[in-house]
């Protein structure tokens, strides 16, 4: 769920930035914005829209990465730097105490990975000033396949595994990562599942981190199946045993609003949803746009809806019900709920037009370079580094984040200190209907984006209550 623009030289951009607006967006192979496979990101110049709803933006020219200044100028859209979405979500005064994620271990879990991976996070670090973390490991239990630079699903789950570790690592420098890479391909219905459960499976069997990062989806509706139901309830129980060991589950909710495709690639005529972010055990990330300077000063926030194919997923789940800290919703909530679980719980800065900075080296000479991504993905690891840090500060492993959350919602203790309330836009795709931005949660960005200089306090203490209660799985 990652939407990329690779930056190509400044001084040639404009012209081809003008010439690419003026066309229809290209989307790739069966697209639909959905993390997950990913086709080949198009050649430079082009603006196009993948699994990942991906689009291009490649800049050679400079060897280090170009300035949020610089593109602002040159392309007209800010590529926000690790510095600056810290600055603008409050992360910098815990990391200025210490609180750098230290001790903790985040999870990530993609098919395929990516072969420079270590290297272009070498690369990340160096040019934004970052430490190396304190561990990388790539696992990969179930085995590999060789990586075919001409096989544009491996190219895009690249990205996606570039995205998740550097952004995870750019929110928490101090937590060591593994990355757990499957051999088969998630795509929509079960394809892929099975072996995804197994590696989470290995990841908490074996202590490897207690924060998984899923910045993947398969349309719910492809689940409706006998296989499909049965592959979410081996999810949902495992979530749930995992929670009871201080697990947190973060899931993107997806890239095409409330227009999610089949397996066919056909887009359902009705709002959708995504699963692993419906599972009532996993915290949902939306999507939003986010306004800040160019230090990094917060100004404003809105749904993430470009209005032609790409937004934050969110909605009303068909399979789950609703679960029990939703029931802290109130009532005009409750209507929309019906009774069933919604998305999203929380949401982070996704809008490819205020993106953020990626290094990618495996697509080849010319096309090597930093790239401005944007997704539900990019805010999946983000919470992840998140989390990271919070566990430090708190000392424990928060685990179960969703009883916490809508519990101090529910005291009307998350606003205006603790989390930004965006309260404009929606995520329709017109003809289909979608849900609108409001005061308090919502089922466009939940219950809104980070101020962490307040959040994290107010969050441990929360947790340390549900803790003792047994609400958060602790």
């Amino acid at each position: 769920m990652a939407i990329r623009l690779h930056l190509r030289a400044f001084w040639c951009f404009i012209s081809v930035l003008l010439l690419t607006v003026a066309m229809a967006m290209v989307w790739g192979p069966g697209a639909t914005a959905r993390g997950g496979s990913v086709p080949l990101a198009p050649p430079p110049g082009t603006l196009a829209v993948s699994l990942h709803a991906s689009l291009p933006l490649h800049i050679t020219g400079p060897k280090v990465a170009p300035s949020d200044a610089q593109c602002r100028a040159q392309i007209g859209v800010p590529c926000y730097s690790p510095q600056e979405i810290r600055q603008a979500y409050g992360l910098t005064p815990l990391l200025n105490k210490g609180y750098t994620g230290a001790g903790q271990t985040i999870v990530i879990i993609d098919s395929y990975g990516s072969p420079t991976l270590e290297a272009d996070l070498a690369v990340f670090d160096a040019d934004f000033g970052l430490p190396a973390p304190p561990s990388l490991k790539v696992l990969a239990p179930l085995g590999t396949v060789p990586f075919d630079p001409s096989n544009n699903d491996m190219l895009g789950w690249a990205e996606e595994t570039s995205l998740d570790v550097q952004w995870a690592h750019a929110m928490a420098p101090g937590a060591g990562i593994v990355v757990m890479t499957s051999p088969v391909s998630e795509t929509e219905g079960v394809q892929g599942l099975p072996e995804f459960l197994q590696l989470e499976q290995y990841a908490v069997n074996h202590h490897l981190g207690k924060i998984v990062s899923q910045s993947w989806a398969a349309t719910e509706e492809t689940l409706l199946t006998t296989s499909g139901r049965a592959v979410m309830a081996q999810f949902n129980a495992f979530y749930r045993q995992s929670t009871l060991r201080g697990v947190t589950f973060l899931g993107s909710t997806g890239d095409s609003g409330t227009a999610n495709v089949a397996v066919d690639g056909s887009t359902y005529p009705y709002p959708t949803v995504n699963f692993p972010a419906i599972s009532p055990w996993v915290t949902a990330v939306g999507g939003t746009s986010l306004y800040a300077s160019t230090t990094g000063a917060y100004q404003s926030e809105t749904v993430w809806n470009d209005g032609i194919g790409s937004a934050t997923g969110g909605g009303v789940s068909k399979a789950t019900a609703e679960p029990f800290y939703q029931r802290l919703l109130p009532r005009q909530d409750q209507r929309i709920l019906a009774g069933q679980r919604a998305v999203p719980d929380i949401s982070f800065n996704a809008d490819p037009n205020t993106g953020v900075l990626v290094h990618l080296g495996f697509l080849g000479a010319g096309n090597n370079g930093y790239y401005i991504f944007g997704g539900t993905s990019e805010g999946s690891p983000a919470w992840a580094g998140v989390v990271a840090d919070l566990n430090q500060r708190a000392g424990f492993a928060l685990g179960f984040l969703n009883p916490t959350l809508y519990a101090l919602g529910a005291a009307k203790l998350i606003y205006p200190a603790v989390l930004h309330d965006v309260t404009v836009g929606n995520n329709a795709q017109p003809p289909i209907a979608g849900f609108s931005a409001g005061a308090g949660w919502d089922a466009a960005t939940g219950w809104g984006t980070p101020k962490l200089s307040g959040f994290a306090d107010s969050f441990i203490r929360q947790a340390a209550r549900s803790a003792s209660s047994g609400l958060n799985g602790r």
